[in-house]
């Protein structure tokens, strides 16, 4: 069956696609456990969960980021798999099919729309932060940080910023990764790629453990990220980790929707569901205990320096240790694949929408839905440079993608997702949906998703704002 006429199938009702979906299926449970592990592990996980750890009292916001994990994140994933699963379509159709199914105004399918659009303006200005990665692969390999002082890799990296063309490049060449990925669909693209990329992740990973267990101080790294201080933790710290819980699985965009859309009818949600924020978590914690024992390794480097400590500090560390060029190679191609596995899944949900509503094939779906992603990105490439100056509210436009993705739009697409699966679906279609759970697991798990989840995630959502304009 070719790709268009995959695509009329949308018309045949849920039974047609209930038990393969329209653009197939992952070859196994493991496969969709490591395509939605790709899509929650990047950027965030690789440096940001690492370092809000040590900030706000180690372990004791471990356990409070698990809890915020089990209360929030988990529930609304399985949630949002159900949904895709059932739908068996991209987020779009699945939320239009499903919203008639449950007899609920059109309006309710606009969850779709929302997440898909979110996924695309992410993954614009993604593109442009994954190319400074890129950027840094081949300049710590060839030497450039050798014996570099802190002064002159914060140049550096100034000039990189400054530097459009450059920046343009990147963005550039890594969008295309990212569409050369996609454009092969479930089977020959996504399925092979999170099958070599994951355990690829996994392996660099551990090969940055090794090294910084070497070289590093360990035991400082170790106990700045699970020293139990139970002071540091304000509730402040407690709001950090539920919303980190929400964003770092991927959770509002569409991409776990359309992920579960290729899930094998016998899969059970749940228990693939807690491998995947097992991993996620499990990338987290390990990044970190390779990453601060380096850190901690030159005294005059401050671990709390934030974003700035990727592109500068560690550059440092990395050229002044023996060895350092090579693994300091090795992390930024793990901050790369981290990046694209999830890029890959921000582009996807738009894709499989064109194929199967507007007759595109995935090559002209990609090559269309790149050109808006790199146009978008533009803006926020000039926000480094060109429109430095340029502020609307207070928000360059970097800075104002950022804060309508995840500020608004996702935390309002969770949040919807909650209600909709909680109060609004048909108990008999989630109950079908979750037939393999026990009675106790299904019941619990419905509880959360109508009280508990819905709660946070508003709490998340109104503080994020408060913050952003107080």
């Amino acid at each position: 069956m070719s790709e268009n006429s995959q695509a009329g199938a949308t018309t045949q009702g849920n039974q047609a696609g209930s038990k393969r979906g329209i653009h197939g299926v992952w070859a196994s449970r493991w496969t969709f456990v490591l395509a939605a592990t790709g899509s929650a592990v990047g950027l965030g996980n690789i440096w940001k969960f690492p370092y809000i750890v040590g900030e706000n009292g180690g372990g004791a916001f471990v356990l409070v980021y698990l809890v915020c994990i089990l209360v929030v994140g988990l529930p609304i994933m399985v949630a949002e798999v159900m949904l895709g699963r059932r739908g068996r379509r991209s987020p779009i159709n699945a939320m239009r099919h499903l919203t008639k199914e449950a007899g609920l105004h059109g309006a309710w399918s606009a969850i779709g729309w929302l997440g898909v659009a979110a996924g695309l303006m992410i993954l614009s200005y993604y593109a442009v932060i994954a190319g400074w990665a890129l950027h840094y692969i081949g300049h710590m390999a060839s030497g450039t940080f050798q014996g570099a002082s802190a002064e002159q890799a914060g140049v550096f990296f100034g000039e990189l910023l400054a530097d459009t063309y450059t920046l343009i490049f990147w963005q550039t060449v890594f969008l295309l990764l990212t569409m050369g990925v996609v454009v092969g669909g479930v089977t020959k693209g996504l399925g092979v790629a999170v099958r070599v990329l994951m355990p690829l992740l996994f392996v660099l990973l551990i090969a940055l453990l090794v090294f910084g267990y070497q070289k590093g101080d360990f035991a400082q790294g170790f106990n700045f990220l699970f020293s139990f201080n139970v002071e540091a933790l304000t509730w402040e710290g407690v709001l950090e980790a539920l919303g980190h819980a929400f964003f770092t699985l991927s959770l509002g965009l569409g991409a776990i929707m359309a992920y579960g859309a290729y899930m094998p009818e016998h899969a059970r949600i749940g228990r693939t569901v807690v491998a995947v924020g097992f991993l996620d978590t499990l990338v987290a914690l390990v990044a970190g205990l390779a990453i601060f024992p380096i850190v901690f390794a030159n005294p005059t480097i401050d671990p709390s320096a934030g974003p700035g400590l990727m592109f500068v500090s560690l550059p440092v560390v990395f050229g002044n240790m023996a060895g350092g060029l090579l693994f300091g190679s090795i992390f930024f191609v793990l901050v790369t694949l981290a990046a694209w596995s999830s890029a890959i899944s921000l582009m996807e949900p738009a894709v499989a929408y064109l194929v199967e509503s507007k007759g595109f094939n995935r090559l002209t779906a990609n090559l269309l839905l790149g050109f808006v992603a790199w146009v978008v990105g533009l803006g926020s490439v000039l926000s480094f440079n060109v429109w430095a100056d340029a502020r609307v509210a207070g928000f360059n436009f970097f800075e104002f993608m950022d804060f309508l993705t995840s500020s608004v739009m996702l935390p309002l697409a969770g949040l919807f997702i909650a209600i909709f699966v909680g109060w609004l679906m048909k108990p008999e279609a989630v109950r079908e949906e979750m037939k393999d759970e026990s009675n106790g697991v299904f019941f619990t798990w419905r509880w959360v998703v109508r009280y508990l989840s819905p709660l946070a995630v508003l709490v998340v959502f109104v503080m994020g704002i408060y913050k952003t304009f107080s």
